[in-house]
């Protein structure tokens, strides 16, 4: 046989070798972990075992029928990888670097905040393909309500469903008075058309008449609280009574120290002077004291509210910042089932991810310390793993 004539060969070969490495990549066993399962449930003492990617098992006490690569967990603690429903991220000359920081953070998902569709697919299309290490990424696909009438607004939401985007991008609702009567007809057609098309439609709505006007609308999802002004106990059950979906966002008004520069100044998330730098702000810094104490009322109402940071800032200094905040008004177990389940449920893979149960996908963090006895914890993630592919290993 020729030298020409082998190369085929080889390279099917090569081809063969890199899928089933990849395979067994995705047969793992996790031993001497502390479990919390994202269900309630915490095991001491336990065992995860993957295969194909998806777990099989997490429960206490060595595994029955260890599958692939071990990983001795020395006591640390295995939970859900943490899920951001609502981060602004694009493709670019950073991505790499921007990608891996999130990894390293303990994010295995991230569903973008907006921008252009055209972007975000780009990105995720780098991670998928292996071109870059990165959480999955879903994308989204920008539309504002008063550049549309309700037919372009149609024609919006099909060109994003053809492209095969499944969520659009956070569409921007008056906050203070509130809608206007064209914003909700355009509305109402978007949301028609996203039903009929398979897209979910995500709202920013920061005050209480814009949540109330987007949930009685039928929005199932909003991807901020209101910063704007206090959300009423009423307003607050008529959103949950409607099945709408938030996310937090809940440091969005309090000043940021040490991330865009070591001089004790407090600033915006997006590096400029707080509270002047607060976009459509009330420059009195009110935001801080708003949306942590809207997010306990809509928990205490039933409301599915789930977790983001909206920031573009360093991942890890956005995750401390976001959970500083809700340490604030929520338990440790509260945050453990809002980043994960609820998140889940957001970003509509509940049945997927958000917790550590037989057939999830595999998505793992590995926390140097107990995260039920402090958020300082959850900033200590040492191995992450990524539908059952070790992604981050810092031990």
């Amino acid at each position: 046989m020729t030298l020409n004539a082998m190369k085929p060969i080889r390279l099917t070969l090569f081809v063969c070798l890199s899928a089933l490495a990849r395979l067994s990549a995705q047969d793992l066993t996790i031993t001497n972990a502390r479990i919390v399962t994202g269900t309630g449930a915490v095991i001491d003492r336990g065992s995860i075992v993957v295969r194909g990617g998806k777990i099989v098992s997490a429960a206490a006490g060595a595994p029955s029928t260890p599958s692939g690569r071990t990983i001795d967990a020395k006591g640390m603690t295995a939970m859900p990888g943490f899920i951001d429903g609502h981060r602004h991220i694009n493709t670019g000359p950073n991505e790499k670097e921007q990608m891996q920081a999130l990894l390293e953070a303990g994010y295995t998902t991230i569903l973008s905040g907006g921008g252009p569709a055209e972007g975000n697919i780009t990105l995720r299309d780098h991670i998928d393909k292996g071109t870059i290490n990165g959480p999955r990424i879903i994308p989204s696909g920008s539309l504002r309500l008063n550049n549309n009438t309700p037919d372009t607004a149609r024609a919006e939401i099909r060109k994003m469903a053809a492209m095969g985007v499944k969520f659009t991008g956070e569409i921007l609702l008056t906050p203070i008075p509130g809608p206007t009567d064209q914003e909700l007809q355009v509305l109402r057609a978007v949301l028609d058309e996203a039903k009929k098309a398979g897209v979910v439609v995500q709202v920013h709505a920061v005050s209480s008449p814009a949540m109330v006007a987007a949930a009685q609308a039928g929005v199932p999802l909003l991807v901020h609280l209101p910063n704007k002004d206090w959300v009423s106990k009423e307003d607050a059950r008529k959103v949950a009574a409607a099945g709408t979906k938030v996310l937090g966002t809940v440091s969005f008004g309090s000043p940021v120290f040490g991330v865009f520069a070591d001089d004790n100044k407090a600033r915006f998330r997006d590096g400029k002077p707080w509270p002047e730098g607060i976009i459509d702000g009330v420059r009195l810094g009110e935001e801080a004291g708003y949306m942590p104490v809207n997010a306990r009322t809509v928990w205490d109402a039933g409301v599915v509210l789930g977790y983001c940071t909206d920031t573009t800032y360093d991942p890890k200094a956005g995750l401390d910042h976001e959970l500083k905040m809700l340490n604030v008004m929520f338990s440790m177990q509260d945050l453990v089932k809002m980043i994960g389940p609820n998140t889940a449920s957001y970003i509509q893979m509940g049945d997927q991810l958000g917790t550590l149960e037989n057939g999830k996908i595999a998505d793992i963090i590995l926390l140097d310390g107990n995260p039920l006895e402090g958020y300082w914890n959850w900033l200590k993630t040492k191995v992450v793993i990524k539908g059952g592919v070790v992604v981050v290993n810092k031990t």
